[in-house]
Order: structure tokens, then sequence, then C-alpha cells
């Protein structure tokens, strides 16, 4: 199991911080004699604006998290996080264009956040198809997950918090589960896959799927976007290589009737859980009854924004089944319901304060001998500030609040961490 970073990661990605916005500073200086305050924040254009290439870079650090309630699925804690983030856009032309972005965590190995193909049929029309691993369908977080798009540090619980569901290891029997909660940083199961590890979110903002996407825009006056994509993974596990034969279908309609409101629905049904685990849950199961471990998932959110203030909701119905190895006939689903509601305010030129309240909960189940929620219900509060230094570099502070309802690990936390976000 890999910890939070380190107190001496965090200074070495600070210092790497300092240096990349110096040296940024001197180009610009160089350039156009402006001052620090006129920074350009444009990503850098070469080869006639065919070729374009971004980044950011962001340095956390904050209060140890015992009760894994910020841990993500790439084993890292939010709140001490050194995360480095480099995009590039090559254009063929008006109709073709190859996307990509690589990130690393705390130094950890360079990982292809997105990488695909878009096609644009049209140039004049709002109408584009992308393949490869692609962005996110489903929900409005996930496309503005980018540290500088949030205006706190900390993510909403579910495109962040573990429950205790893993596609490739699986309960015994609903008693087990439930023994299992709070435990979703780091959980064993019987069947399948006997490796310990991390269970899934209710969806994911740090990894994206593959599979092929279609968008297409209309109507410009009260524009209306349509979005529908083929995937090999889940909301909560997005894949690169397929593990279970099957596929996720995922659509989004979003509407913007009048400036500053933006209105949006998403859907998704796929198979959750892989052909090694099923196996090994239900001796020789058939195809149809795979394609019933399945994860489905609705959503709806809402963004307004007027003169100095922002304010979003999103909440997010989930619902997965599993099969239970010693109890073939159960098949109880597995629901969680999560809502947040967020809002920014900008008290002078460069400087806000933000809060976000957030709870996820999961449905009842019964057991043999006990019965509730299969997870134990988290609920966060977050309330922060930020400044911006200057055009393209970032100051947050947060205070954050989180308490569970069940399991063995710490109940209630309070945390705080500060961050700097430069990019380009």
């Amino acid at each position: 199991m890999r910890r939070p970073g380190t107190g001496a990661r965090w200074c070495c990605g600070v210092v790497m911080l300092a240096w990349c916005a110096w040296s940024d500073a001197r180009v610009a200086h160089a350039q156009s004699a402006a001052s620090w305050a006129n920074l350009s924040p444009e990503p850098i254009s070469l080869a006639d604006g065919h070729v374009t290439i971004g980044g950011d870079v962001s340095a956390t650090y904050g209060s140890v998290d015992p009760g894994f309630f910020n841990y993500t699925d790439y084993e890292h804690s939010a709140l001490r996080m050194i995360r480095f983030n480099v995009t590039a856009a090559v254009k063929a032309n008006d109709h073709l264009a190859v996307l990509g972005d690589l990130q690393t965590e705390n130094f950890d190995n360079l990982r292809p956040y997105a990488l695909y193909l878009r096609i644009r049929p049209w140039a004049a029309r709002d109408f584009d198809i992308q393949a490869g691993r692609i962005p996110p369908t489903f929900g409005a977080f996930a496309r503005r997950s980018y540290v500088a798009d949030n205006p706190l540090i900390g993510y909403p619980l579910a495109y962040q918090y573990l429950s205790t569901l893993r596609a490739d290891a699986l309960p015994a029997t609903a008693d087990e589960l439930l023994q299992k909660k709070s435990f979703g940083w780091l959980v064993r199961y019987p069947v399948g896959s006997q490796t310990l590890d991390h269970g899934v979110p209710v969806v994911t903002a740090l990894r994206w799927d593959t599979g092929v996407q279609v968008h297409a825009g209309m109507f410009k006056a009260r524009p209306l976007g349509v979005t529908a994509s083929v995937t090999t993974g889940t909301l909560s596990n997005p894949l690169v290589r397929d593990d279970n034969g099957g596929k996720q279908v995922a659509g989004r309609l979003e509407w913007r009737p009048t400036p500053g409101l933006n209105l949006g629905v998403s859907g998704s049904h796929g198979e959750f859980v892989s052909t090694a685990a099923a196996n090994a849950a239900l001796p020789a199961p058939r195809p149809d009854t795979l394609a019933g471990f399945a994860q489905t998932a609705w959503g709806a959110d809402v963004e307004y924004s007027r003169d100095y203030f922002l304010v979003r909701s999103e909440v997010i119905a989930s619902r997965w089944r599993i099969p239970f190895a010693n109890e073939p006939n159960r098949h109880d689903p597995l629901d969680s319901l999560s809502a947040f509601v967020e809002g920014r305010y900008k008290i002078r030129p460069g400087f806000y304060v933000a809060m976000r309240v957030d709870h996820l909960g999961f449905g009842s189940i019964t057991g043999q001998t006990q019965s509730g929620p299969w997870d134990a219900p988290v609920s966060r509060l977050e309330a922060g500030a930020g400044y911006s230094l200057f055009r393209n570099l970032l100051l947050k502070g947060a205070y954050q609040y989180d308490s569970r309802d069940g399991g063995r690990l710490k109940p209630v936390e309070h945390l705080v961490a500060t961050q700097v976000v430069f990019w380009f």
C-alpha cells in the first residue's frame, strides 16, 4: 500500500513549481517587458497554431487523513499530492486533430489521462466524433476536475470517495459486505482476486474511459448539447482493456436556456463485474447473467453564475448488482445516492471564497446476522478561499469537516490544506 506523499516530496514540488513560474516570468519579461501580473496563461502555440501545448503543476499539503476520507483510486491523499499535467493538441486541419493529456502524481509513473482522435466532418457545425481515451460523458464535475477549475481543494464525494465494492473481487455473502464498511481504501474478498486493493468511487474523476464518443450541439439561441458514448469500463471503473466482454453506454443532455444558467442530465449503464470474478462466484454463468452484474447511474446537475457569484449542484443515483457466491439466489441492488452544492463568491479581483456541502449515502441490505447500509454514509463540509498571486498562479486554502456514520475507522475529522497551482 502506498501512503500519502511526504512533506519532502511536497517541498520538492513547491520548488519545481516556483521554478516554472520564474521561468515563465523571465520569458514573458523578455518578450514583452511585462510584469509578473501580466503573465499569460495561454498555452504554447507552435507550427502556425497546428500544435498547442499546455499544462499545470499543483502542490497540495494538508493534514494527515487517518480516516482515508480523501484517499483516491491512485492511492494518494487528495490533501497531500503533487501533480504534473501536460496537455497537447495536434491539429492536422479543420476536420482532424489528436489530443493527449499526461499526468503524474507524487512522482509516480507518467499516465495517459487522455489520448484520443477528434473528427469534425463539418467545420462549420458543432458536431464531432472522438475515439480513444475520451473525456467523460456522464456528469459535470468530471469534465472540470483540473485543479485550476476546482474552487476548493477536495473533490466531491461521489467522484473520489472509495466504496467497498471491487470489480475483480466479491464478498461471498451480504454479511461479509456489511462487515467491510468504511474499508474502501484497502479491502479484500474471498471470491476473485485475492490481493488487497482499494474499492471504487461512484464516479471516478481521476481516470477517463476508453471508447467512442459523439457530440452534437443545436439551437444557437438557446444552446442544447447532446453527447453519447460507448466505452469499455463503467463510471466507477474505467478501463483501457476490457475485462468482461461488456460495454458501457452513456448519454448526456445539456441545455443553456439563459446566459449564466446551465442544466444537465446524464445516464449510463455498463457491465461492472469482471468475468474472472463472476466465474469464481457462479460456476458456468450464462452470458445474460453476466450482463446483469452492472452499474446503472442517473445524474442531474445545474450551474448558475451572475456578477460575482457562481453556484453549482449535482445529484447522482447509482445502482450496482453483484453475485454472492454463498447466496446465489440473492439479487439485492446496491444503491447509492449523492448530492453536493458548492458556491464561489469573488470578493475582489483575484480573491474569492468558496464552500461545498456534500453527502454520499448507501442503500440498506439485509444479511443473515445484520442489516443496514452496505457501506458507511459520509458527509463533508469544505470551505476555503483562493487568491491569484498572478494571472496563472493561484494559492488556495481550505478547511474540511468529514463525518462517517458507521465502520471501524475514525468517524470524524477536521482537516486543513493549502494548495499552489500554476498553469499555462
